[in-house]
């Protein structure tokens, strides 16, 4: 069992990290503090959240570019980039796969286990079910059938326990009813889902 001042030490460089922006360390510290297999505090959570967030983020941006320009590529009949494209957006959707897999290994493993508080589960039951949304943005055939099915089941277990335990106007409720939103109307194609489910039961 680590002591309160590792964990300290973690925060702290977490912290240090953010403002440096150096992101990737920011996530390494903070899923040190994940792995102690405590309750993490609203402070704790928003920073691994944070870390993983633009860890990510970088990553979907890049590889939204690269498709756009690949998509031009084609159009214009340019195989041979098309060719060098594809090789470079498969190295980033690699970088997803990794960095998604690795949050959800953490947040099965350590984070919801070690969950009392209500607002604690329903925050990574939607992390779940948002990082298997990303992976459902580049995934294909099966294997993106597979991450949105998966994606389905978090969300809807945060759901209804967002629904059971916690007020319509909570920001973790409201911010869960957006991005499962999200997920019916980009992953699904199902926009008449859109702002219902649960979006809906939140007011």
């Amino acid at each position: 069992m680590a002591s309160t001042k590792e964990r300290e030490n973690y925060v702290y460089t977490a912290k240090l990290a953010e403002q440096a922006e150096r992101y990737d360390e920011m996530v390494e510290a903070m899923a040190k503090v994940a792995k102690l297999d405590v309750e993490l505090t609203v402070e704790e959570r928003n920073l691994l959240s944070v870390g993983y967030k633009n860890v990510i983020g970088a990553r979907r941006a890049s590889w939204r570019i690269l498709s756009s320009i690949e998509q031009k590529e084609e159009g214009k009949g340019n195989d041979q980039n098309v060719s060098r494209i594809k090789e470079y957006r498969h190295k980033v959707e690699s970088e997803l796969s990794s960095i998604c897999s690795d949050i959800m290994r953490v947040i099965d493993e350590h984070l919801i286990p070690s969950c009392t508080a209500f607002e604690s589960t329903v925050f990574f039951y939607k992390m779940k079910g948002d990082y298997y949304r990303y992976l459902a943005e580049f995934k294909t055939g099966d294997d993106r059938k597979e991450v949105a099915d998966q994606s389905m089941k978090a969300y809807q277990a945060a759901s209804s326990k967002a629904e059971a335990d916690l007020p319509p106007t909570h920001p973790i409720r409201l911010g869960l009813a957006l991005n499962f939103s999200v997920f019916y109307y980009e992953i699904l194609n199902s926009p008449e889902r859109y702002g219902l489910s649960p979006g809906k039961a939140s007011f």
